[in-house]
């Protein structure tokens, strides 16, 4: 079968390649994949830019949902044909504190799709049965593909951030993460939610007006302290480098709270003592874990989250070239491949 395979550190180090299929194990499945989507994460292995270890050489994708093709030995509560969506937590150490507190996402041993082992860009991926979750019949498979990235929002703005009705709330990043942070914090009954991005976020951050998210660039400050003068009560930091952390503290007000969710490998050059002169809480948010899958589709089930709008576009999985540059470019927010 075919697969998009990450195989260096180096630049452009991403091909189609015929790889063989999985085969299902004690307590996995084989699901068909109907949709992968693309994540920043994906982009940045294409470009050589994360900061995370890579188990060379590995399919990229760990957004998806299909249908089950095989069940392994038991396996229970799961059948072939079942439509699914999958979490990413590939491989957990069992015996982990956090794992056994229901942290298993925070679990150093973890690995995840796409990385640390093959992900689903591609007909068939191998999937343990503890990260499945059914999708209901009203929700399409291309919405439920998205699941991931809006669990990691969700995570972000309501489980660490705990986002209250009436809030203000800023932004920081338009892309696909950013975007649905914001779209999270409006459903969730935040009172005015701002995005900030730069001149070539154009496009994003017009996807992001259409959510009801007020679009910003260059006058985030201004913003922040319009109304009472103090600042905003949270600021998520979904950009994907360290330096907007600086503006974050600008940005929030005394006794308020910075998500950081956004990676940014790059060492900071300011000093942290705003942080402690206004008693902010700094967070930060990775993953997400069962809980938070089960509020999420419940969620995008119901129509009260609707991520469709990031969608704008679908590829073949032999174009997955086409999809990466024009995300990369910030043409799309979000691109998504069809291996069958």
């Amino acid at each position: 079968m075919k697969a998009v395979v990450n195989f260096s550190t180096e630049r452009d180090s991403v091909e189609l390649r015929e790889v063989p299929e999985p085969q299902a194990e004690a307590g996995e499945v084989i699901m068909e994949v109907d949709t992968v989507s693309v994540c920043g994460s994906d982009l940045h292995q294409w470009t050589g830019g994360h900061s995370w270890p890579v188990n060379y050489p590995v399919i990229l994708g760990h957004e998806f949902a299909g249908r089950i093709a095989e069940v392994g030995t038991g396996v229970n509560g799961f059948s072939e044909g079942d439509r699914v969506t999958s979490e990413t937590a590939a491989v957990i150490n069992p015996d982990s504190p956090l794992t056994q507190e229901g942290n298993y996402h925070l679990d150093p041993n973890r690995k995840g799709f796409g990385y640390g082992v093959d992900g689903a860009m591609t007909r068939y991926v191998k999937v343990p049965a503890r990260c499945l979750h059914k999708v209901p019949d009203e929700l399409p498979l291309e919405i439920a593909a998205v699941t991931e990235p809006c669990c990691v929002a969700y995570n972000a703005v309501v489980a660490n951030g705990k986002v209250a009705e009436g809030e203000r709330i800023l932004v920081l990043g338009p892309g696909p993460i950013g975007i649905l942070c914001g779209l999270v914090a409006k459903v969730m009954g935040a009172a005015e939610v701002a995005i900030a991005g730069l001149e070539r976020d154009a496009k994003r951050l017009a996807v992001a007006e259409s959510f009801g998210l007020q679009p910003l660039i260059g006058e985030v400050l201004g913003w922040a302290r319009q109304v009472d003068g103090v600042g905003v009560h949270m600021v998520v930091d979904a950009a994907g480098v360290s330096a907007t952390l600086r503006t974050a503290l600008d940005a929030v007000r005394p006794k308020g709270r910075i998500v950081k969710v956004g990676w940014g490998p790059q060492p900071l050059d300011f000093s942290l003592d705003p942080l402690v002169q206004k008693n902010v809480a700094l967070l930060g948010s990775f993953s997400h874990n069962r809980p938070i899958w089960e509020a999420v589709i419940e969620l995008l089930s119901s129509g009260a989250l609707d991520p469709s709008t990031i969608l704008e576009g679908t590829w073949e999985l032999h174009d997955w070239r086409d999809a990466f540059e024009q995300m990369h470019a910030g043409e799309i927010v979000k691109a998504q491949l069809k291996p069958v």
